[in-house]
């Protein structure tokens, strides 16, 4: 089982982002986009979600992956500005041990906190708890560790590690640091 493009391309109007593109990703495992901006990185997470189309080419993930969706997380938060932390997280899978996976990316005290109140990096570590509790096999990660200082950038990839063992990811990072981070092996776009 893997997820595959082949030989993709993808247009934004007349702006061709994608030409002829082709990945291949193992079932669990870890891969990280990296490129400059503009190359198409977040369009290959949104073409794996589902979120777009190719205009040409073909983007396959396994159906038995495809019935439990994807996890994504977007380069902006995109939380519920009137729903405290838990409850954003409770919006994705109301069974998961949220206040475990707040305590292991430092969040306890922010269980009961509007989002309005974090800070952008408290902001992002929520988004990715959202998407670490789902039971999604696939996590898209795109650009994890924006506004995160060097220790809650550690913090935060251990915790995607104790998470996401046996799930596929594909990351996208502009920093080789954080592929290693996250252990995955570099695509170079």
């Amino acid at each position: 089982m893997s997820i595959s493009l082949k030989n993709v391309s993808f247009s934004f109007g007349e702006k061709r982002v994608l030409d002829r593109f082709n990945l291949t990703v193992l079932s669990g495992g870890r891969v990280s986009l990296m490129g400059p901006s503009g190359c198409g990185k977040s369009t290959v997470l949104r073409l794996i979600a589902g979120l777009l189309r190719p205009d040409s080419g073909e983007v396959s993930v396994p159906p038995e992956l495809e019935e439990l969706g994807t996890a994504f997380v977007f380069q902006e938060s995109r939380l519920v500005s009137q729903l405290s932390v838990s409850e954003n997280l409770s919006l994705i899978y109301e069974t998961a041990d949220i206040p475990e996976t707040l305590a292991a990316l430092g969040l306890s005290a922010e269980s009961d906190a509007l989002p309005s109140s974090l800070s952008g990096g408290m902001a992002r570590r929520v988004a990715i708890a959202r998407a670490l509790i789902s039971p999604s096999p696939i996590l898209l990660l795109d650009e994890p560790f924006t506004g995160l200082d060097d220790i809650a950038r550690t913090q935060t990839a251990a915790c995607i590690h104790k998470y996401s063992i046996g799930r596929t990811i594909v990351a996208v990072t502009h920093d080789e640091r954080e592929a290693e981070l996250l252990d995955a092996t570099i695509v170079r776009m």
